[in-house]
């Protein structure tokens, strides 16, 4: 009997439609994986079983009735708790919105919904989509399925850990400074952060919104390019959505050819600070590329060193913004203030913040609020966008030079659980490498591409693609999916010790 939750969200579709299965069968099958190892993993927040298979059912009798559907119609998938889902509750994993159930989609949903794929439920995520490990939730965190005592990176770890425990064969995460990259890396699967407005973020609650951006969690080149297509594309509820066509991702993830092209090896993202194992796997990962007829370039990017001070001004400046509409007269939670017999709106707001809030939101939202005030707003935030500007201006030059850029996507694999909790600045440096692409508003993918020597954890290989040409990184890293399955023998998750049985053994 075929266990329909290791298959590639390609393969599902291929089975669906040749009628060797049902979306019924292969959502229960889901189902019924979460029932069994999420307890242990913590990816979902809340599972909409009932939802998922009443549209299930509705693509089964569709396909019946002989009706066109989508290549992805009837395989199911997860969707970061930060995406608003019609009746479904919505916290961007916070106990400010805890029980806030949105009357509305957001358009990445309302594509999904529109292809025919049932919604698993809500991922785990660190709150309003800040940090790096998921521990930052208020509903506690997530655990990586290769070990359970490690991090499944974040924000977006929930959704990466979904997919890798195979309790989905898709989900959705944002990237705002490495989120779906990140993850990806330390739990090896696929994530890939689109061009900015290549995706719409109509209905995602936003962070820092000249960063964020929605993409695909999968477990395999091919079906990133399948959901890529499915979620991207103008959106007239979205500002800044690029009103072109979507890339062609999926002829460049089947093609994968990459002889000709001329690979960048960025001096200040490629040794020093990276774990061992980390950087062997990454040179090694270069030299697979040139034996498929690839030419290696070494580019520099003299700014990117400047990155990560100027991202954590930009971001906690937006941030703080944006998070100002969480004052407790409009939705979610209310609390009043003890002792008060008739609190003004003031007290109430400041009351209801500091219980909603965690310590992470407050520390970036009291950054922010110092970087945008008089006196300082250029000294610090004006600066760090001027950064930004330089940042944007070697990668311009770079790719003057060669057709994409690549890195190692983390500069360690997974670290244990609460290592780094206390340690904020620790926990920053995870996204040293990928957040240089936020800034300059550029797609940027991470594939796993092999296990570090010192523990026996997945490394994650980067590629970055100029704007809008996101379908180079599918070329890329399905070349070297490729290349790495042939010396493997089998994709990298099937070496994952946690899912051998239960993943609470």
């Amino acid at each position: 009997m075929t266990d329909y939750t290791r298959l590639t969200a390609a393969q599902l579709a291929d089975a669906l439609a040749s009628g060797e299965t049902t979306s019924v069968e292969v959502t229960q099958a889901h189902l019924d994986r979460i029932a069994e190892v999420d307890g242990a993993i913590h990816a979902f927040l809340q599972v909409d079983a009932e939802g998922a298979l009443a549209a299930a059912q509705g693509v089964d009798e569709a396909r019946a009735a002989g009706e066109p559907l989508g290549l992805l119609a009837g395989v199911p998938i997860a969707v970061k708790d930060i995406l608003a889902t019609r009746g479904l509750e919505t916290t961007a994993g916070s106990k400010i919105l805890a029980g806030w159930i949105p009357p509305y989609d957001a358009t990445v949903v309302t594509r999904l919904r529109a292809a025919g794929m049932p919604i698993l439920g809500k991922t785990n995520m660190d709150e309003f989509a800040m940090g790096s490990s998921t521990e930052h939730s208020a509903y506690g965190p997530t655990h990586n399925p290769w070990a359970l005592d490690r991090i499944p990176g974040g924000s977006g770890g929930g959704s990466a850990a979904a997919v890798a425990a195979f309790e989905a064969p898709l989900a959705i995460g944002t990237d705002t400074g490495g989120s779906i990259r990140q993850p990806a890396a330390v739990t090896g699967t696929v994530g890939t952060k689109p061009t900015y407005g290549g995706v719409s973020r109509y209905g995602i609650i936003a962070l820092a919104s000249s960063l964020d951006q929605a993409g695909p969690c999968t477990r395999s080149v091919l079906d990133a390019a399948l959901l890529h297509e499915v979620m991207g594309g103008h959106d007239l509820m979205d500002s800044t959505s690029i009103d072109a066509p979507v890339p062609p991702v999926v002829e460049a993830a089947r093609r994968g050819d990459v002889s000709g092209m001329k690979i960048g090896v960025i001096k200040e993202i490629s040794g020093e600070g990276f774990q061992p194992g980390i950087k062997r796997l990454f040179d090694e990962s270069v030299q697979l590329l040139v034996s498929r007829g690839a030419e290696v370039v070494e580019v520099t990017c003299p700014s990117f060193e400047k990155g990560l001070a100027a991202y954590y001004l930009i971001l906690p400046s937006e941030a703080s913004s944006n998070l100002a509409r969480f004052d407790a007269m409009r939705y979610g939670l209310r609390v009043g203030p003890e002792g008060v017999e008739h609190p003004s709106a003031e007290q109430v707001m400041a009351a209801t913040r500091e219980a909603g809030f965690g310590d992470e939101v407050k520390r970036r939202i009291i950054l922010g609020t110092y970087a945008l005030s008089a006196g300082y707003y250029d000294a610090y935030y004006g600066h760090a966008q001027k950064v930004r500007t330089l940042i944007a201006r070697d990668f311009a030059a770079a790719y003057e030079k060669v057709d994409v850029l690549v890195t190692p996507t983390a500069p360690t694999t997974a670290f244990k659980l609460g290592e780094k909790l206390d340690d904020p600045m620790a926990m920053y440096l995870n996204d040293v490498a990928t957040i240089p692409a936020n800034l300059a508003g550029i797609p940027g993918m991470s594939i796993p591409n092999g296990l570090a020597a010192e523990d026996g954890l997945p490394s994650g290989f980067q590629i970055l693609a100029p704007a809008t040409k996101d379908e180079r990184l599918y070329e890329v890293a399905a070349a070297l999916e490729a290349a790495l399955h042939d010396s493997w023998g089998a994709p990298i998750l099937a070496q994952a010790p946690a899912l051998a049985g239960k993943a609470d053994n």
